[in-house]
């Protein structure tokens, strides 16, 4: 199984970014669609952003506004996730994992102030 972990969260204000990181262990992101998803508090996991196995194509969420850039580095087994101008909604826990996979990793928690 995938374990992924993610890292690069932290607290930050309004406007301000962050890189996340997510490092697969155990097998690999390559060949497969990966996905960063966020968890708010007391709110259902949903999708931030989806990048096809091929690192071209990409769809975000429409929350995303444009704010967010995924993008994968197979040769590290890494994928990231760019996030620009947050703002205090976007607060919450963002995990990564291969599209479908359903063995999560701990997460990052994203801390908005504003």
């Amino acid at each position: 199984q995938v374990q992924p972990v993610e890292s690069g969260g932290g607290l930050v204000q309004a406007g301000g970014s962050l890189r996340l990181s997510c490092v697969a262990s155990g097998r690999t992101f390559s060949g497969h669609d990966v996905d960063w998803y966020r968890q708010a508090p007391g709110k259902e996991r949903e999708l931030v952003a989806r990048m096809a196995r091929e690192g071209v194509n990409t769809r975000y969420a429409d929350f995303v506004q444009g704010r967010f850039t995924i993008s994968r580095n197979d040769a590290k087994n890494t994928i990231y996730l760019q996030m620009n101008n947050l703002q205090p909604e976007d607060t919450g826990i963002y995990y990564c994992n291969r599209r479908g996979s359903t063995d999560w990793g701990q997460g990052t928690q994203v801390t908005v102030s504003s």
